[in-house]
């Protein structure tokens, strides 16, 4: 795994990472399709609440430049972290959610010409996350800042978005034909809450 720690916020979030067992090792289908043996499975860690405000509280303070006027967030992995980083700012939380695999405003009015701020647990490709914010977009609504608990985008992926993050790392991936795991014969996991890439 290579990290790039900006100081000790980024250390604790990893150490917290550990601590709750949300670092897991083994052999994971990602989003993307590609396989990995390194997954950050947020909801370990937010599961606890004084992790969940802790890491709601700083990047809350990486996105307040922007001045939001509301949070929004995929469901589910971005729920907990969402509303963590609302309270910390003192601004409303909405989410969006799939229905037949596409991502929607099922539970809320759409606010209108406002100016929110995406935020997601970990990003991966940032597909989810764009998906959520363009519902938003469509109707008018500004969007402002983006940020996550963890990104885990490989150096290529969308380098023009400016997304906040209290933790970059990154994985070595791999396509099924060249994936060292499944040469090995080691049972596949599909984490994560979207459907598989086709």
């Amino acid at each position: 795994m290579n990290c790039k720690c900006e100081g000790g916020v980024s250390e604790k979030i990893l150490e917290m990472m550990r601590e709750s067992g949300a670092h897991l090792h083994g052999h994971f289908k990602l989003t993307s399709g590609l396989h990995s043996d390194n997954y950050m499975q947020c909801a370990l860690m937010l599961r606890y609440p004084a992790f969940a405000a802790y890491a709601g509280e700083e990047l809350a303070k990486l996105l307040a430049p922007a001045k939001p006027d509301f949070i929004l967030s995929p469901a589910l992995g971005g729920l907990i972290i969402g509303h963590e980083v609302a309270r910390a700012l003192g601004l409303p939380f909405i989410f969006t959610e799939r229905a037949d695999g596409d991502m929607r405003l099922k539970r809320f009015p759409h606010p209108g010409k406002l100016r929110f701020a995406l935020v997601e647990d970990v990003c991966t490709t940032g597909k989810s996350s764009r998906e959520a914010a363009r519902i938003l977009v469509d109707g008018g609504a500004e969007w402002v800042a983006s940020g996550c608990v963890v990104d885990r985008r490989s150096p290529d992926c969308q380098p023009d978005w400016d997304l906040k993050s209290l933790v970059k790392v990154h994985f070595a991936t791999y396509t099924a034909e060249e994936c060292p795991m499944c040469a090995a014969g080691e049972p596949l996991v599909k984490p994560g809450s979207r459907p598989d890439k086709k």
